[in-house]
């Protein structure tokens, strides 16, 4: 591995960070396709990018944690620690294709839809999915993706926005679980034969990056108003399904 190709994989593991320290999700969707375009095995770019976000989770967690929806968050867990160890016969079993590209449709379909709504002036207030009983299969599901494809952030967020949790309360939940969640990812990870030799040193030459990321994330995200915070993560989630579409394997 070249000293160029290590520097540009370094490039997209900040990339990704900084998109997750910012707005609390797409990390995966942002750097998975960028290392996609280098000479790197793809289950040391899965793993990579799993030591990663839960670096980031662990110093954003900590500053967002008083902001938390803790009864949520306790059966997002669970339903993580249920879909996990399924995500990891997914990616050792089948073609991440067959999960990226209906993942996709969706939330470009999602997104859209929700973007144009708040364009529009005609956002209901009203929040969805209220009963407990949705934060279990939500979980669940952020398990599966996350533990196949890191991207378990993708059915909280989409869970966040229905409940119509404020900025705060959605990203220092989505920081939690991803804390939580994301040492059993990880651990999933190791035991489904997912490391490789690179991935140490990658990992370690990554980690300024990944700091320096974290702080400028945190940096810009209290600096984002409020009522402009939803429109940004609706048209971040287009973003994501686009670039799910371009790079779905």
């Amino acid at each position: 591995m070249t000293s160029t190709v290590i520097v540009l994989i370094i490039a997209a593991v900040f990339i990704g960070a900084f998109i997750r320290a910012t707005f609390g999700f797409g990390e995966a969707v942002v750097s998975m396709p960028l290392l996609a375009l280098l000479p790197i095995d793809l289950h040391t770019s899965i793993s990579l990018i799993g030591l990663a976000g839960l670096t980031v989770a662990l110093f954003t967690a900590i500053s967002g944690w008083r902001y938390v929806d803790r009864p949520a968050l306790i059966r997002l867990v669970i339903g993580a620690l249920i879909g996990i160890p399924i995500g990891i016969l997914f990616i050792v079993k089948l073609p991440a294709s067959i999960i990226t590209v209906g993942l996709s449709i969706f939330l470009m379909a999602y997104g859209s839809y929700s973007f144009i709504k708040v364009l529009l002036g005609k956002n209901d207030a009203k929040p969805r999915l209220e009963a407990p009983f949705w934060s279990l299969p939500v979980g669940i599901i952020s398990g599966i993706m996350g533990s196949a494809y890191n991207t378990h952030g993708v059915p909280v967020v989409v869970y966040g926005t229905l409940r119509r949790w404020e900025p705060r309360r959605f990203r220092g939940t989505l920081q939690a679980h991803f804390l939580i969640s994301g040492v059993f990812v990880v651990i999933g990870q190791a035991l489904g034969g997912l490391w490789t030799e690179d991935l140490f040193l990658l990992f370690g030459l990554s980690f300024p990056t990944i700091m320096i990321a974290t702080l400028l994330g945190i940096f810009l995200h209290r600096r984002i108003p409020n009522e402009k915070f939803e429109r940004y993560v609706f048209l971040l989630i287009v973003v994501l399904g686009i670039l799910l579409v371009i790079n779905p394997a």
